[in-house]
């Protein structure tokens, strides 16, 4: 039997990336979320979107993911990033569905100097990561078979993102400043959702149970955005040079943690999935996107 899937967040890039990958899921049936059928800054939306609906797993990629504007646009980031998800884990209550949330490495402060667990305190220092920790708060509170994902520099061939900016910029310029000072893991979205999807189907084939909570996912090894800048250039072909600056050099409306590479081996044990390296990784999008005409 096909376990039904909701996708909330379709026009992201995980939600894309979810979107390629249903078209080759043949043990689940998919259903995407758009704007125009489920605002999620409106309740009165969620709740007639789903009036007699019934889904095995929601999964819920939608945020307002534009950092420095949160600072300003405060009350617009707090529905979308706190007062929905939690709303959606009520619907998935409702219909005993299991609710898996997408969160950040920004409810972290990153003045730590070793991987993050997901058990870590807590400080936030930006609107951003103030209303994802609020969000993540609300839907362990709404709903018992809720699960929290938290993830780091995602990146793939969809929307905006580092990589697709660097491939712009390396076009355009003969060399490229990035910051050396702030140290994480690239995430290939293809590798997040590859990997939600393995569990839910050892969870839906009683090969492993649900089990709540929150769990940290990115690509494995470390590096500066500088390293990733060089690694892409590198990897891409292109000539264009990178120099190692501080983050002083710019100055961010809202602060970006400097240390937020996570501690994966919760999710890696519970549910047995190996996680690439981020260079590897990176590889195969880069080569997906030349196959592809994208490059």
């Amino acid at each position: 039997m096909q376990q039904l899937i909701l996708i909330v967040g379709k026009e992201g890039q995980l939600g894309s990336t979810f979107e390629e990958l249903s078209k080759r899921t043949g043990w689940a049936r998919f259903t995407f979320s758009t704007i125009d059928k489920l605002n999620l800054t409106n309740p009165e939306s969620i709740k007639q979107f789903f009036y007699g609906k019934k889904f095995d797993f929601i999964i819920n990629c939608a945020a307002y993911t534009a950092v420095d504007k949160a600072e300003e646009d405060r009350e617009t980031a707090f529905k979308l990033n706190y007062e929905a998800p939690a709303l959606l884990a009520e619907e998935a209550a409702l219909m005993d569905a299991g609710f898996i949330h997408i969160s950040t490495d920004y409810v972290f402060g990153g003045q730590h100097c070793r991987p993050l667990k997901p058990g870590d305190p807590k400080q936030p220092e930006s609107v951003y990561g103030k209303s994802k920790l609020l969000g993540e708060e609300a839907v362990l509170k709404k709903h018992s078979r809720s699960m929290i994902i938290r993830t780091s520099w995602l990146y793939s061939e969809y929307g905006r993102n580092f990589l697709k900016t660097m491939l712009r910029l390396g076009q355009e310029k003969e060399s490229l400043k990035v910051v050396f000072d702030q140290v994480g893991t690239p995430t290939l979205a293809n590798d997040l959702a590859s990997s939600i999807l393995t569990i839910i189907h050892k969870i839906e084939s009683k090969e492993k149970s649900f089990v709540p909570g929150v769990y940290h996912f990115s690509n494995e090894g470390v590096c500066s955005w500088y390293d990733f800048a060089v690694a892409i250039f590198r990897e891409a072909g292109s000539e264009c040079r990178v120099f190692p600056v501080e983050s002083g050099e710019f100055p961010t409306k809202a602060p970006r943690p400097f240390y937020s590479v996570m501690d994966k081996s919760l999710i890696k044990k519970t549910y047995e999935i190996e996680i690439p390296h981020w260079q590897d990784s990176l590889i195969k999008c880069l080569k997906k996107m030349k196959d592809s005409g994208l490059l």
